[in-house]
């Protein structure tokens, strides 16, 4: 009798592309991760897999190539840095993603996603949800990342008693993307626990599995979606306000910040290693996968700032140049329709010098990973087709966001990639 095929995502691993691999995703709030515990990713990629990482737009490490002997030995080594990945796949609460590491109010928003991640993180009232369950923390709405998430939070104001929220609910992307509604504005940080926990039970009680908040507020409808949440017991509740030292492990952002670009969010354990002494050595102690998929330091001077980036420099990094989000696809991922990576490098190569300042996003499928929907030009591997030979190739959306306060829609279907190509190199 054959052994039972175990469903590792609730402790954050999915299975990759290649038979018998795995990835492990590690999640970090706010996207902070301490140099010391950055060593720990880094010595667990290089012992149990390739040496190499990919950071996401969430602001996690993804640790692939492990093989499910070591998994156990994976975990243990993460936990015993202070790391978890519990609910960082499969139907829970995802990672708390933060890209306003740049905000001089920053370290009120890391302290705010560390205590959001330490109450759903393994509370078994919030495993097992339909699907995934996001929240994301900004400094303001500038980005518009507050719009794909089931749960955006929006700094409003210190109200002199406390900091408060606007609270949008049930966006996100995928095959149908949508953005979250405002909910409700000003909404003080006391209440904010309580009200996600009501969400969350709303959710769990009225969806099918494998469906996201924002189905259930389209099927029931913007005014029932209200009163669910209304008349849930948490919804009343308060918290008391945090007491005791500060929760943040950066320190506020200031002119020195670095950020280095690392393409496509591939970086090598080595790599990983040589940042993590720098932000040790001459900086705040902490690094920062960043909503691009680069890591950032905050050095605490210009004279640090200088020493920094000397340092660095010396060592073969650039700081970041052209924004291009972009997923492992077909490489390594099982949803991947293209090799993201090889043809992020055909893009890059393709644009003249005005499209290199855009943002740019690639997603190997439909999950979107990327957040296309949210750059100035986003690209969407919308399926496979047959060519003149009759080999199937993929074919690729064009998004643009016009609107600033909403997402991007298609302009251009299902192109081939010589196409894709010629309508970059067109771009002024």
């Amino acid at each position: 009798m054959s052994a039972p095929v175990i469903d590792y995502r609730l402790d954050g691993i999915y299975r990759q592309r290649q038979e018998g691999y795995f990835m492990q995703r590690v999640k970090l709030p706010a996207g902070v991760i301490s140099a010391q515990q950055a060593r720990t990713v880094a010595a667990v990629a290089e012992q149990y897999g390739k040496a190499e990482l990919h950071l996401t737009t969430r602001g996690s490490m993804e640790i692939h190539w492990l093989q499910e002997a070591d998994l156990a030995a994976v975990k243990r080594a993460l936990a015993k840095a202070g790391l978890t990945s519990r609910g960082a796949c499969g139907g829970a609460v995802r990672g708390i993603t933060c890209s306003s590491q740049g905000a001089a109010g920053f370290p009120a928003l890391e302290s705010l996603a560390r205590r959001i991640h330490r109450h759903f993180t393994g509370n078994p009232r919030f495993e097992r949800l339909p699907k995934k369950f996001k929240i994301g923390i900004e400094a303001d709405s500038n980005n518009g990342r507050h719009l794909i998430q089931d749960v955006g939070l929006v700094f409003s104001e210190n109200n002199g008693s406390g900091d408060c929220y606007d609270v949008y609910l049930a966006g996100g992307l995928g095959r149908e993307p949508q953005a979250g509604f405002l909910y409700e504005t000003g909404v003080a940080e006391e209440r904010l626990i309580p009200l996600i926990e009501a969400v969350a039970n709303v959710y769990a009680a009225h969806t099918s599995a494998g469906k996201r908040l924002k189905h259930l507020l389209r099927r029931v409808g913007e005014t029932t979606f209200r009163r669910l949440i209304s008349r849930e017991p948490a919804y009343g509740d308060e918290f008391p306000p945090s007491g005791g030292l500060p929760e943040h492990l950066a320190t506020p952002a200031n002119d020195h910040r670095i950020e280095i670009g690392v393409f496509a969010g591939l970086l090598q354990a080595a790599d990983l290693h040589k940042l993590a002494d720098s932000a040790e050595q001459q900086a705040d102690g902490t690094l920062m996968v960043t909503a691009e998929q680069n890591i950032a330091l905050h050095p605490a001077c210009s004279a640090s700032h200088a020493a920094i980036l000397t340092t660095l420099h010396q060592a073969g990094f650039k700081t970041a140049g052209t924004v291009f989000r972009v997923c492992p696809g077909s490489d390594l991922c099982r949803m991947g329709i293209s090799p993201t990576r090889t043809v992020a490098g055909q893009l890059l190569e393709a644009m003249g010098t005005n499209a290199r300042e855009l943002r740019w996003a690639l997603s190997g499928c439909h999950n979107s990973c990327t957040q296309p929907q949210l750059a100035d030009i986003g690209i969407v591997t919308a399926g496979l087709a047959k060519d003149s030979s009759g080999e199937r190739t993929p074919r690729y959306d064009i998004i643009r966001r016009q609107d600033q306060e909403g997402l991007g829609t298609v302009t251009d279907h299902s192109l081939t990639l010589e196409e894709l190509l010629s309508r970059v190199a067109e771009l002024h």
